[in-house]
């Protein structure tokens, strides 16, 4: 298939291309000397420069030595191609960002598919690649002119997004990456490629995977939304016998938790708080789930695993919406706590309507009824203090609490009546060498 070595200089080169691809430096080095043109030739067919073959191999002594010499972090191969676009592909973190560090250009289309390297982590799976890309995108004089948004969801010459092509291979890792990062969670494929009109749902479904299905319904991906076909999400599931998925999707089970859009864009949202609403609404989701899937089948593990917090603190003061869990969750500025479960059933609204695009209602306390600044961890006093204080007081506090929320805590049951019920392979081919880059 033309993966040899012929060049100008047969005998050299391919001694110059096998140093590149097994890391020889001195090899290397001392070829250069004998013959300084040899590190501008590429392989005869893949035109694959010695740069390309060490950031393929991760060989990133080798690609800091070349590029100090020839600083051409974007030489292109027969496939325009960049070495960044192969060392994504292949997962080498560390020549990935090597590459970046020298300015290498993260918006090259290559020529199969018009895909970048962010399409090529996401597709292979790397998640370390695609974070250090991402980040790297924020500071990137190239992506700061297109923006940050644009480029999470650029698309290649089938319409696919780098989390179409993520939940199609069943990537979850990277799938939560990307959706954290501003990746449409309904975008559409368009009317052509191999499954036109397609979201990351219909993909995910498609290749059955659970832990990607579950991500995106977190996110608020639409059950009901259909292909160019027709087809929602859980008819895909359903045809492919992947019984799980389809579980999950079938459109009369009941709506998951999504993160709400209301708590997403508060302003400076604690990451410990944050952690601690994700951790109440995948708890609540599981349960939902589990439900669900015992219905169709025995669950596989145990999901049971984040434990009480009252249980390992009995003397913290329970919520006074459902009085069951801890209060874990601070509002300010007006200093109410709740549970996190509580602060997710009074936030977690429906989805916006797609037809009159109108956005859930601004969360508001439940006790006073003031809209919500930010929301903290919960601060709860020593040990040595709380033996002081006996139980009145705090019984006292809790009534105070129940008392302001009164008004409003009837509006708030129905909510937590709901919330407490929801309780591949690909087969395209981008480049053929590998031949010439696992052996020369």
């Amino acid at each position: 298939m033309g993966q040899g070595l012929s060049c100008g200089h047969p005998s050299i080169d391919h001694e110059f291309f096998a140093a590149a691809q097994y890391g020889e430096l001195e090899a290397a080095e001392t070829l250069i000397r004998r013959d300084p043109g040899v590190i501008r030739r590429a392989t005869l067919y893949d035109r694959l420069s010695a740069i390309h073959i060490a950031a393929a191999n991760g060989r990133v002594e080798m690609l800091s030595m070349l590029l100090e010499k020839r600083d051409h972090s974007d030489d292109l191969n027969r496939y325009k191609q960049t070495p960044l676009m192969l060392a994504a592909m292949r997962g080498k973190v560390a020549c990935v960002e090597k590459l970046l560090q020298v300015g290498a250009n993260i918006l090259m289309f290559d020529s199969v598919n018009r895909r970048t390297c962010l399409h090529y982590a996401a597709y292979y799976g790397h998640s370390d690649c695609l974070q250090a890309i991402l980040q790297a995108a924020r500071s990137n004089p190239i992506a700061e002119s297109w923006g940050f948004a644009r480029f999470v969801n650029v698309r290649d010459a089938k319409g696919a997004t780098p989390l179409h092509l993520a939940a199609k291979q069943g990537r979850p890792a990277c799938v939560q990456m990307l959706l954290d990062k501003g990746a449409l969670v309904c975008a559409s494929t368009g009317d052509y490629g191999r499954y036109p009109g397609s979201t990351p749902l219909h993909l995910a479904a498609r290749g059955g995977c659970l832990e990607s299905v579950r991500e995106l319904l977190a996110w608020g991906a639409d059950r009901l939304q259909m292909d160019s076909s027709g087809r929602i999400p859980y008819v895909i599931a359903l045809k492919r016998n992947h019984l799980r998925c389809a579980a999950l999707l079938n459109p009369s089970s009941a709506e998951p938790l999504v993160w709400p859009s209301a708590l997403k864009f508060i302003n400076e949202l604690k990451p410990d708080a944050k952690l601690l609403l994700e951790t109440a609404l995948k708890e609540a989701n599981r349960k939902r789930e589990k439900k669900i899937l015992n219905e169709i089948a025995s669950p596989t593990h145990s999901e049971e695993n984040i434990d009480d917090v009252t249980s390992e603190a009995s003397d913290i003061e329970l919520c006074c919406i459902c009085f069951d869990q801890a209060c874990t969750i601070e509002v300010q500025d007006c200093g109410h706590q709740m549970c996190a479960h509580c602060t997710l059933a009074l936030c977690c609204h429906n989805k916006p309507n797609p037809a009159t695009n109108c956005a859930p209602p601004a969360a508001v306390c439940p006790f006073c009824r003031s809209k919500i600044a930010r929301l903290v961890i919960a601060r709860f006093e020593s040990q040595e203090t709380e033996k002081d204080i006996s139980p009145k007081p705090r019984r006292s506090r809790q009534s105070r609490n129940l008392s302001e929320g009164s008004s409003s805590f009837k509006g708030l049951s129905s909510a937590m009546g709901s919330f407490g019920k929801m309780g591949s392979r690909g087969s395209g081919r981008i480049a053929d060498f590998s031949d010439m880059l696992d052996k020369v």
